[in-house]
């Protein structure tokens, strides 16, 4: 399966998807404002990821405001914060068989 989770409205996903022709190439894309991330979809990410840390944007303009920089956040907080608020996933997220692309890792796919 050649998949790529990303926002529609993020400029980065956006420059990305276009630069490495996603759609010309029939690749598969989920926008994860309007069709959220299944707990399916974040776990097999992981097994391939090796952690949901990997997965986390601290870049997310909830994170400082949740006071998330001041804690000690474990796996399963990432997980959890992952599928509460779609921006905290670090995106775009690209999946080619069985490797995963995570970030600007994805032109390379």
């Amino acid at each position: 399966m050649n998949k790529i989770y990303h926002l529609s409205t993020c400029n980065t996903c956006k420059k990305i998807l276009e630069e490495i022709k996603a759609k010309e190439r029939g690749i598969e894309l989920q926008d994860i404002k309007t069709e959220k991330i299944t707990p399916e979809q974040l776990d097999e990410m992981h097994a391939l990821s090796g952690s949901y840390e990997a997965l986390f944007s601290r870049r997310s303009q909830k994170y400082r405001p949740m006071g998330l920089h001041e804690k000690d956040l474990t796996e399963k907080d990432y997980r959890g914060l992952i599928l509460e608020e779609y921006s905290f996933l670090k995106r775009p997220v690209g999946i080619a068989g069985d490797r995963i692309y995570i970030g600007a890792e994805v032109r390379n796919m």
